[in-house]
């Protein structure tokens, strides 16, 4: 990252390494960089980062801010000019932007294929002793019982979800999820004997 060297503030040699985006310098010590000197405002300026350079901006500071001796409200600054604050001479040692970006690698899809019995029907390839029940809409993988992700939606409804792509699955044969009859569910929310009266 970019580079300063502070030569004139209190204290032995300073050295600042800027952070992409906005650098606040002052003698305040809620500034991004403190510089303890008399003649450096509390706010003095601000140096913003970026992958296309580097510009300083002066905060109404009551000493000035200038490149090479010359003052400045904004400007560009380059490798090797002096930014002075006040009395404070800061060399710019580099204005070396490094952005990285981070790489992921997509780790390949190692399922082994389903295993074929003589009747047709085929194994899971994660749980070798179990049918294969179920196939994904997208990704068209095979599965059992057991591999599809069940995800329960307001009002009861379960989604079947896969679990490589996260998209739906389809019930192939051999598992079926039975649904309960109106008068099923009706007995098992209303436990209440009905009444009936005497005569």
């Amino acid at each position: 990252m970019a580079k300063l060297l502070v030569k004139g503030g209190m204290g032995p040699l300073q050295v600042i390494e800027l952070k992409l985006g906005l650098n606040r310098l002052g003698r305040s010590e809620n500034n991004d960089f403190q510089i303890v000197h008399s003649t450096i405002s509390a706010h003095h300026c601000e140096i913003d980062l970026r992958d296309s350079g580097i510009v300083v901006r002066d905060c109404d500071s009551t000493n000035g801010t200038f490149i090479n001796g010359e003052p400045v409200r904004e400007a560009t600054l380059s490798q090797g000019q002096t930014l002075q604050l006040g009395d404070v001479e800061i060399y710019i040692e580099s204005t070396e932007v490094t952005i990285a970006i981070p790489k992921f690698e997509q780790k390949p899809d190692i399922t082994p294929p389903p295993i074929v019995l003589e009747d047709g029907a085929m194994l899971c390839p994660n749980h070798p002793r179990k049918l294969v029940t179920h196939q994904c809409l997208k990704c068209r993988q095979v599965m059992c019982g057991d591999c599809v992700r069940h995800v329960r939606r307001r009002g009861g409804k379960i989604l079947l979800l896969c679990p490589a792509c996260g998209d739906k699955v389809e019930i192939l044969g051999g598992e079926r999820i039975e649904k309960p009859s109106l008068m099923r569910r009706f007995a098992k929310t209303i436990k209440l004997p009905f009444l009936r009266e005497k005569k």
